[in-house]
């Protein structure tokens, strides 16, 4: 089981279906992403809510334009349990030839490409957002 990748997917899904909030199971790793994503402009707020299990509840505002079309154009998730994929500092992925952004998980914590390429550390990709 995947958590980060189930993550992704309700996010998916919900902005295929354009509902304004979304409510994911808490985890430290989660709770990165969605901070990154806030950072980054992808989502409009979030929340982090205790509940009766131990890490909690994330609910996640949606960001869409006039139009109803969402700022997230894709989310891809690159390294998986069975296939893990590592770049370093020379190379780093381009998402979207510099457009987008690839979440690493770093020996300093997530962080975003770019943010890597400027501590000049390497990682893990978790993902790719555009």
């Amino acid at each position: 089981m995947d958590a980060i990748a189930d993550y992704l997917t309700k996010i998916r899904n919900a902005m295929k279906a354009q509902h304004r909030v979304v409510e994911i199971p808490a985890s430290n790793t989660k709770r990165e992403i969605t901070k990154i994503l806030f950072e980054q402009g992808y989502i409009l707020s979030y929340k982090f809510e205790p509940s009766e299990n131990k890490q909690g509840i994330i609910k996640i505002a949606l960001k869409y334009n006039a139009a109803k079309i969402p700022a997230i154009k894709a989310l891809t998730r690159i390294s998986t349990p069975g296939a893990r994929r590592y770049a370093n500092v020379g190379s780093m992925p381009r998402v979207m030839n510099g457009l987008g952004v690839a979440i690493l998980s770093t020996s300093k914590g997530l962080m975003t490409d770019k943010q890597a390429k400027k501590d000049n550390v390497g990682g893990e990709v978790i993902c790719h957002v555009y």
